[in-house]
């Protein structure tokens, strides 16, 4: 058989790497959480119409077909309404599991969820066909207090910040403000301006200003945009006074406009209160998604820009929908497979050892093998994670095969006639080179050494 090729966008850590990944997971679970919010897990594939309905085009999402119903329909098959796609992102399956589970939940719901998407885009640094993400949203019924638009990004950079790879922010906008301030101005559909807007640090201001004109705005319209996406600070004042003061300049207000700028000025006093320096304003944040109705969030690793936003997301009032029945959120998304690729690129994070084994029983022949064993048993029947050696190797190969897996300890059983005479066998601590007698219905390591640690490299990479 020829090596296979790796396919690209298709992540597969070695176990270091998958280590690390299970370490920030856990993390983020832990700081959610502590936050009130409750796990839950959603299939992997949702009818293809309710996929398309978020925006996205066909040639990103990934159809699911059996093999013989593709072959029937010829090449590349037929589109149709029982035609399933593996999900996106984790928002439309969110949408469909408060529908149908709308009678067993309790309201406010807040949930949080680490599953795998699939993405049909062109792979790069950061970006990828198959990937974690991890979501955190709030779910009203039929309302939603605007204070869920404050804890969703405090508790989401909580969570970042836990990680201890470095600092967050998370830049924040208001879509009423951007939208009263266009409406106010005579733009009548904003949805267009909202994308440019969206693009502007990908493609500059002339190049927005150019789509904007393209739309159907005028110079004097576009300029007013362009300038109110300068405004950025952190300070609620100092943003009370840039916005209202353009306004009056360019000849934008109005209720909406006053609206979206109170809440966005609540959210920095918030922010600042709870977590110093964790948010910004931002104007130019706009989310390219037109079902954002109030608040909407960016999070850039400092340091770390050139990744783009590693967790976005924003109020929605009707994305969930029965009838005359709404269930308004908010909600952000972590792109975690992104957030690992780059720590472990940059060596950030390391586990203590690859193996989860804290002990490695050794053999002294195999006809002793299945004392070995049972010394394994007991510990693990104490919760000791142990394993016996492979081969009844030399005591100096079976230290050498524990070191290699970064396993802090070797049990040595005791001889046949150490046994006779009461004697249990020695455990030796081969970082310290320490050996003693131990009991395996006893003995027990410190905390630390009973599972896998990550955190920063023993010698830090340098720069």
């Amino acid at each position: 058989m020829a090596r296979p090729r790796p396919l690209s966008g298709f992540p597969e850590w070695l176990p270091a790497g998958r280590a690390v990944e299970r370490h920030v997971l856990g993390v983020l679970s832990r700081v959610f959480a502590l936050h009130g919010f409750t796990e839950i897990e959603t299939r992997a594939v949702e009818p293809l119409d309710q996929l398309l309905r978020k925006g996205e085009t066909s040639k990103e999402v990934y159809v699911l077909r059996r093999l013989q119903e593709a072959g029937a329909a010829g090449q590349g098959g037929s589109l149709d309404a029982k035609t399933l796609g593996l999900h996106f992102d984790l928002t439309v399956p969110l949408a469909r599991y408060v529908l149908e589970n709308a009678g067993h939940l309790e309201f406010p719901f807040k949930r949080y969820q680490c599953q795998k998407v699939w993405r049909g885009e062109r792979p790069q640094d950061g970006r990828f066909r198959e990937f974690l993400q991890a979501d955190l949203d709030v779910i009203g019924l039929g309302d939603l207090p605007f204070h869920y638009e404050v804890e969703l990004p405090l508790a989401m950079a909580e969570a970042l910040h836990a990680l201890g790879i470095g600092q967050f922010r998370v830049s924040v906008n208001n879509r009423k403000l951007v939208q009263g301030f266009g409406a106010s101005l005579g733009v009548e559909d904003m949805e267009a301006p909202l994308r440019w807007l969206d693009k502007l640090d990908k493609i500059g201001p002339a190049a927005v200003r150019s789509g904007f004109e393209g739309e159907g705005l005028s110079a004097a319209q576009a300029d007013a945009f362009l300038r109110l996406a300068e405004i950025a600070t952190d300070d609620a004042d100092h943003l009370t006074h840039a916005v209202t003061s353009l306004a009056a300049e360019v000849g934008a207000g109005g209720a909406l406009l006053d609206e979206g700028l109170a809440e966005l000025a609540a959210l920095l006093v918030a922010g600042g209160a709870q977590l110093p320096g964790a948010l910004r304003a931002n104007l130019k944040i706009a989310r390219g998604l037109d079902y954002y109705t109030g608040s909407v969030y960016e999070t850039v690793w400092l340091g770390q820009e050139s990744l783009g936003s590693v967790c976005s997301g924003g109020r929605y009032d009707s994305l969930a929908q029965e009838g005359s029945q709404t269930y308004p959120g908010v909600g952000l998304s972590i792109g975690v497979t992104r957030l690992v690729s780059r720590v472990l690129a940059l060596k950030l994070l390391e586990p203590s050892r690859i193996s989860p084994a804290a002990v490695v029983v050794a053999v002294v022949d195999e006809a002793s093998r299945p004392e070995s064993d049972r010394i394994a048993a007991v510990l693990r029947s104490r919760g000791i994670p142990a394993e016996t050696a492979p081969t009844a190797a030399k005591f100096g190969k079976q230290i050498r095969y524990a070191a290699n897996r970064g396993i802090p300890y070797v049990w040595f059983p005791a001889s046949s006639a150490d046994t006779a005479m009461g004697g249990a066998g020695q455990v030796r601590d081969i970082r310290a080179s320490q050996q003693v007698e131990a009991d395996p219905a006893v003995w027990t390591p410190p905390l630390t050494d009973l599972a896998i640690a990550v955190g920063p490299p023993k010698d830090p990479p340098r720069d």
